[in-house]
């Protein structure tokens, strides 16, 4: 009967600390759950892995120096695979079972969606590093979501970068668009690149649609060695980009081809690639004080196969961002257990990130400037500053 009692108030115990939005204490330490919804695994692993490490470090500085607000930060990692059922159910759990209330993620935007309707109807801030299209913030209404931000600019911004250094820049007057139509994100960015190169008096000479299973592009690419436009615009991620630029060079396209952020990963072919140029929310060549001691402390955390530094790619920067916007709004707030207190912090932050120096605007999005990299066979270089 004793240890049904025991039992029975342990039981007590652990809801309590579930009701208090993933907050409690082991051992007299006060803990505070986060978690960090990432995929690592499906199509863009390399993505979760970034986003997971970039947090982490965060997690891990804030934590030396004393937690947040008194409270130890413990991350909850949940592989959220980019896909939105599977974030569904990471959302889920952590919410449901953990009690977590603060939730680092997603990355893709067709997965972040879903989990910040979630965060909507439980009242759990949800901070994207990388989520770019417009609903992830905004309601099929226009409202603003109350529970979500995210770090990384929104795909409007980027398709107007990528326009204008495509006009301005590289002087092209033609363009030919691929894209996934079932993606958000390649689509949203698509969409925006369009109606910014017409405006700016380009011309869209073609404008083709594949799925995320295919792997042979030449009835697309025939189009395109045909139609000869100045730039081809491929707004996917970068298993898509390795695969398209192959071929193309294999066709012998001289067309530059230019992209978003989802080129941005250790994995993307710089040879087949190389020529193309992508919008991108910072370079490690930046010298700004936050992003060489952001290269410093990631690369002594985090070293390649050989044993060398690694350089950290935009996804681990913007989730970095990510966690430091969400505890610099905690002490702002004085609380970590009042999740409105904390959503009014974030809606007037502040922050010097390493992406740049952050605000948000009326749609919880960050207004701040993109960089142009260029992509060469030897690797990545920064190219250009493109502000709002």
């Amino acid at each position: 009967m004793r240890s049904l009692k025991v039992l029975s108030l342990f039981v007590i115990l652990s809801m309590i600390l579930v009701a208090c939005g993933g907050t409690g204490s082991t051992g007299g330490a006060k803990e505070l759950k986060v978690a960090i919804l990432a995929p690592l695994s499906g199509p863009v692993p390399t993505f979760g892995v970034s986003t997971r490490d970039g947090a982490l470090l965060a997690i891990e500085e804030w934590n030396a120096k004393g937690g947040v607000n008194g409270y130890t930060i413990v991350p909850i990692v949940e592989d959220s695979q980019c896909t939105p059922e599977p974030a569904v159910n990471a959302m889920n759990k952590v919410v449901d079972q953990d009690g977590v209330k603060f939730v680092i993620g997603e990355v893709c935007s067709k997965a972040t969606i879903p989990i910040s309707e979630i965060g909507t109807a439980k009242k759990v801030i949800v901070i994207s590093g990388t989520s770019t299209a417009e609903a992830v913030t905004v309601d099929a209404n226009g409202n603003t979501k109350p529970y979500t931000f995210r770090a990384c600019f929104i795909d409007a911004f980027q398709g107007l970068v990528g326009a204008k250094f495509a006009t301005e820049k590289l002087g092209a007057k033609t363009t030919f668009i691929m894209l996934d139509q079932a993606n958000d994100y390649v689509k949203g960015l698509a969409e925006e690149f369009e109606k910014n190169f017409t405006a700016m008096g380009g011309t869209v000479v073609g404008k083709e649609s594949y799925t995320a299973k295919d792997t042979d592009f030449s009835t697309i690419l025939a189009k395109i060695a045909e139609a000869k436009p100045d730039v081809v615009y491929l707004p996917d991620y970068y298993n898509i980009v390795n695969l398209v630029t192959k071929q193309a060079k294999e066709k012998g396209i001289t067309s530059a081809f230019l992209g978003g952020d989802g080129w941005d990963s250790a994995d993307l072919d710089v040879v087949a690639a190389a020529g193309g140029y992508f919008t991108n929310h910072y370079s490690p060549d930046d010298p700004r004080p936050e992003v060489v001691n952001f290269l410093a402390a990631y690369g002594a955390k985090y070293k390649n196969d050989d044993g060398t530094a690694k350089v950290p790619d935009a996804l681990a920067t913007l989730a970095y961002d990510a966690a430091n916007m969400l505890f610099t709004a905690m002490t702002t707030a004085g609380t970590v257990e009042d999740v409105d207190k904390v959503k009014v912090a974030l809606e007037g932050i502040k922050i010097n990130a390493v992406s740049g120096a952050i605000t948000l605007d009326a749609k919880h999005n960050p207004v701040k400037a993109a960089a142009i990299l260029a992509v060469t066979a030897e690797g990545v270089k920064f190219e250009a500053s493109i502000a709002p």
